[in-house]
């Protein structure tokens, strides 16, 4: 009898083992499940909202959205999150770690070695919530380029479609601009005098006015165009995120640290991300898609793995795979501040005063106008640096103020100044992981101003402004020389100046570059797609091949644009022999 019920016993002990473990892999399955989603996006920065808009247009798509940082409203209110959405409050964020990575570079040996201070956003719209605004597409020869460097259907006639398909410019569609996007893109509105004395000083230094510098032609100077809305920032959180965010196939998570691509061998399956300090998963039944940037992105693959095989063994990370071109190809735009004191009170030092700023912020918290309404940097251009280059290679902003130290200290003077800086500078850098901790900032050697060339171009870039400076437009305001000052004149004293002063002009690309799979250096391939591994893409300015001519937001949503179709199988939008200004002999510089 004992020896039956033993048996008993045991078959029921066994059995409800048996039950337990095979609930607990039912409970473990439908958590997954619960956390399982088509698409996991890391990053909501201006590749990852237009992708997760464009990708749950689809309702039978589910996405999952992660970023790092917080999101750009306060209780649902954009009035109460000023310092984001109050476009001439831009250098708040700029310099607040609350909503950037704040990142630094090495120190720079060709730059007396000075350490540069890199911004990148770290909240809902990444750097479209914290960037000067200024909406500028880069010359159609940068996309053939793109092409020929092994992006193929990169070039400008596949590119310019989801220019304008992003795109509604308060000017009207027309050959080059979009009518219907999501995107609203406008003209500045305070007609200032500085600006005005800017442009006819451009034209009698011989250069031609465009009356758009992302249609025909970019050559020449002429009004900026902005993503300012109605007085407001119009980042992609804004135009892309919020539309989409009451959508049920949407979920989106804030304050969420990604910190590792999950692999089943090569084959991407999800996310591993702190959120309240507690390590959780998310998984993807199609793809895991990074859009973390040109810094977060190339740091999270090699963080999983995916890198040079060699830098990773030494930190002790499994090897996934083996993609030497994580990291390297590191470009970006260095710049520097041409300024000359104004002898009229007309520049932006008064309204830098305490009580001046009070009334231009309550005029913008009633009504979204005034001097609040805009980022000021209305007007620049672009030139070409000598005779026999093909198309411009030096970008101007022109600014009716002064700023200093990325505008972390206030203005001292009336003044005004022009942002310059070549656009294809033949240095190039890398970045690294600094250790397996993924809180660790990556290592950032930019290596700027490593060849001849590029300190030949930025001595252009003096003399061409104080040309530009020096014209009849210009006489009346004029005062002294602030920065670089009458004293710097010789070659030597001017490269001696650029070393002291060249700033980033936080434009930082090309990390995961995009390229043919046979290209030991590509780290995507024309789809987007991480080569080597299965289910996994990469969509921002990582994957330029080669960093374009101008600011980089607007060739970001166009690129995530672009991807989103890729992604959906659709066949690319393209337009044909769309017709692009050439200079008329190349003979001369302008």
């Amino acid at each position: 009898m004992h020896k039956v019920t033993g048996i008993l016993l045991k078959n029921i002990l066994g059995i409800n083992k048996q039950q337990f473990k095979f609930s607990r892999a039912a409970s473990q399955i439908s958590s997954e499940k619960a956390n399982s989603y088509n698409y996991v996006i890391v990053g909501a920065g201006s590749a990852g909202c237009v992708l997760a808009n464009r990708l749950t247009e689809d309702p039978l798509s589910t996405v999952l959205l992660l970023e790092a940082g917080p999101k750009d409203t306060l209780l649902g209110s954009k009035r109460l999150m000023w310092k984001i959405h109050m476009p001439a409050a831009l250098t708040y964020n700029l310099c607040d770690e609350k909503y950037n990575w704040y990142y630094h570079t090495t120190s720079q040996k060709h730059l007396d070695n000075r350490i540069l201070y890199w911004p990148r956003g770290r909240v809902w719209g990444g750097s479209s919530s914290l960037n000067a605004m200024v909406y500028i597409r880069g010359h159609a020869e940068d996309y053939n380029r793109w092409s020929r460097e092994g992006a193929i259907g990169w070039d400008y006639e596949h590119c310019l479609p989801y220019f304008k398909k992003a795109q509604t410019h308060e000017l009207g569609p027309d050959q080059y601009r979009g009518g219907n996007g999501p995107l609203h893109v406008s003209r500045g509105k305070t007609n200032h005098p500085l600006h005005h004395a800017f442009l006819e000083a451009t034209q009698q230094a011989g250069y031609p006015f465009t009356d758009d510098m992302n249609g025909y032609q970019q050559e020449g100077f002429g009004w900026m165009d902005m993503t300012v809305h109605q007085g407001q920032r119009w980042s992609t959180a804004s135009a892309y995120l919020r539309p989409a965010i009451s959508r049920p196939n949407l979920s989106v998570a804030e304050k969420t640290l990604v910190t590792k691509i999950l692999f089943q061998g090569t084959k991407s399956i999800g996310v591993e991300y702190v959120k309240n300090g507690q390590r959780k998963k998310a998984f993807a039944s199609k793809e895991v898609i990074l859009s973390g940037g040109a810094i977060n992105s190339p740091q999270l693959l090699m963080l999983s793995g995916i890198g040079n095989a060699d830098d990773l063994k030494k930190l002790g990370i499994p090897v996934v795979c083996h993609l030497p071109g994580v990291g390297q190809n590191l470009q970006d735009h260095l710049e520097v501040y041409i300024q000359q004191k104004c002898t009229k009170p007309i520049t932006l030092y008064n309204a830098q005063k305490p009580v001046n700023m009070v009334r231009i912020g309550l005029e913008w918290l009633w009504k979204f106008t005034g001097e609040g309404a805009t980022a000021h940097l209305e007007s620049g251009g672009f030139i070409r640096s000598e005779p026999g280059v093909p198309h411009p290679d030096i970008q101007f902003h022109f600014l009716p103020s002064q700023v200093i130290d990325h505008g972390r200290v206030a203005s001292t003077m009336e003044a005004y100044q022009v942002h310059v800086g070549p656009m294809r500078s033949t240095s190039v850098g890398w970045l690294k992981l600094r250790s397996r901790d993924p809180n660790d900032h990556p290592i950032i050697e930019p290596n700027y101003m490593s060849t001849e060339r590029d300190v030949w171009e930025f001595r252009q870039c003096v003399k061409l402004t104080r040309e530009i400076f020096a014209q009849k437009a210009f006489e009346k305001f004029q005062g002294p020389e602030i920065q670089p000052g009458n004293h710097v004149q010789s070659d030597k004293e001017i490269d001696a100046f650029i070393r002291q002063k060249a700033e980033s002009a936080y434009h930082p690309s090309c990390t995961c570059k995009m390229g043919h799979p046979s290209d030991s250096t590509a780290v995507v391939d024309p789809q987007t797609k991480v080569i080597g591994v299965e289910n996994l893409r990469v969509v921002d300015a990582s994957i330029m091949p080669s960093v374009v001519t101008g600011n980089l937001n607007a060739p970001t949503i166009m690129i995530a644009e672009k991807a989103a179709d890729i992604i959906k199988g659709l066949p690319s939008l393209q337009e044909k022999n769309v017709p692009v200004y050439k200079p008329k002999t190349l003979e001369t510089q302008r």
